[in-house]
């Protein structure tokens, strides 16, 4: 048995009672399976993903910093990209 502090079992209730759950059980089972599907995407390109990492944070140490306008327009544009690719599979 698993014991959730009661915030998170309280989420999980709010989950399953609007969304597509039949359970607690089937929340937990779906949400940790996309949390390992997470895990095992970044333990598979953290090769490729750490040197961006330590760029961005040497960029921001130099102080070359995006206004939050320009870092909503890139996330937008990377969410357009994402459905359309997606939406051909």
């Amino acid at each position: 048995m698993i014991r959730l502090k009661p915030e998170l079992d309280a989420l999980i209730q709010q989950d399953v009672e609007r969304g597509p759950y039949r359970s607690a059980d089937e929340f937990v089972e779906q949400a940790v399976q996309m949390l390992h599907e997470q895990e095992q995407w970044f333990a598979d390109n953290h090769a490729e993903i750490s040197p961006k990492i330590e760029e961005g944070y040497a960029s921001a140490e130099r102080g070359d910093l995006l206004e939050p306008e320009q870092v909503r327009a890139q996330v937008n544009d990377h969410k357009q990209v994402w459905r359309n690719e997606n939406q051909r599979s």
